[in-house]
């Protein structure tokens, strides 16, 4: 009981760290130390930390391997990027706009999460890996397909199969605007995204990863990932329960796509492909499976690092092979990790007695 009592509060520090690391970045932020290169990280990488919890949540939670996180965050951007454009006119405020896109994007992306898990889900195996594989590489070639636009009338879209046909078949008004053009992707889009709404992200997607883990639902779930057989045996409806899960997980990538493709002015499908999803795997294998402050400090170290080594390129990727080491041993050593989490305990609880002194 103490043990679990100890895991709960360690978790608890999570998104205090996460607090005291963004006040440490807008600190340096206000005092201008930061150039414009290191700045144009910050956004990208509360894009990919909140990617990494989303699949840590499907693979270390669940138990399931996806292999297709990209392609949700691909549906997310491009949805995000078309409700953007289209409010323009009438949400003017960006961080209202921001809000209104990442929820929509966050909700086709959690949709097409559901259609995968109809029929893939009810199954044993690899399934899960092999049909999310295919569903990245289908989703970037449908929209490499498509042709959006909208005008006073409303959206426009065309599905360009045959390669033939352009922005003139949208038969828009001289007011329209052309926000995805095919395989050229979403062109002069209007950049959104702040540091600010990804750490505010960053700290939703926490309060709702820890208490889905903590509730009955996030019990059942680890239930069925530790042994099938047994939480069948006591009846629990697995199909639901890994679904429940697996439709979180989408949705919230689908969120941190949104977060993504506004953060740039032009943007295209080819950028959410399979090389993405490995990388984003990557990020969650090293942080350490369910380590959900592993997951966070794995993906900023091997996402900032290698753009931060760029002046040292003949050692560049020496660099990033012993730290991608360090990471992986640090992050799943169990020892460390309950030694950091004692520290933090210790100091919480001397914290308390000082201010119960007073």
């Amino acid at each position: 009981m103490l043990t679990n009592k100890n895991s709960l509060r360690r978790k608890g520090t999570i998104p205090y760290i996460v607090v005291i690391a963004a006040f440490i970045v807008l600190s340096v932020l206000s005092n201008g130390v930061l150039g414009r290169a290191q700045m144009a990280l910050l956004v990208p990488t509360c894009c990919y930390i909140v990617a990494a919890l989303a699949l840590n949540l499907c693979v270390g939670v669940l138990g399931e391997l996806s292999l297709g996180h990209a392609g949700f965050m691909s549906v997310g951007a491009f949805v995000g990027v078309i409700t953007s454009e289209s409010l323009s006119a009438s949400i003017p405020n960006t961080g209202v706009r921001l809000f209104v896109a990442v929820i929509i994007g966050a909700l086709f992306a959690a949709l097409a999460g559901f259609l995968i898990g109809i029929p893939v889900l009810r199954l044993r195996g690899d399934y899960l890996a092999i049909v999310t594989l295919a569903f990245g590489e289908i989703i970037k070639d449908i929209i490499t397909c498509l042709i959006v636009g909208v005008d006073e009338n409303g959206l426009h879209i065309v599905f360009n199969v045959t390669g033939t046909m352009g922005v003139e078949d949208l038969h828009m008004t001289e007011s329209g605007k052309t926000i995805i053009q095919g395989a050229q992707g979403a062109v002069g889009t209007e950049t959104i995204s702040t540091f600010v709404a990804g750490f505010i992200m960053i700290i939703v997607v926490l309060f709702i990863i820890q208490n889905f883990i903590n509730s009955r639902t996030g019990r059942a779930v680890m239930a069925i990932r530790d042994d099938r057989i047994a939480a069948e045996a006591t009846g629990l409806n697995i199909t639901k329960y890994k679904m429940i899960a697996f439709v979180l997980s989408a949705g919230i990538a689908g969120a941190a796509g949104v977060l993504y493709g506004l953060n740039y002015s032009s943007i295209v499908a080819s950028k959410f492909n399979f090389n993405t999803s490995i990388l984003i795997l990557v990020f969650v294998v090293l942080g350490g499976l369910g380590n959900i402050l592993g997951t966070i400090i794995a993906t900023t170290i091997l996402y900032v690092l290698p753009e931060m080594l760029r002046a040292f390129s003949d050692y560049r990727m020496l660099v990033y092979a012993i730290v991608l080491i360090v990471v992986m041993i640090a992050t799943n050593n169990k020892k460390i990790r309950q030694f950091i989490g004692g520290l933090l305990i210790r100091r919480k609880i001397k914290t308390n007695a000082e201010g119960g002194d007073e």
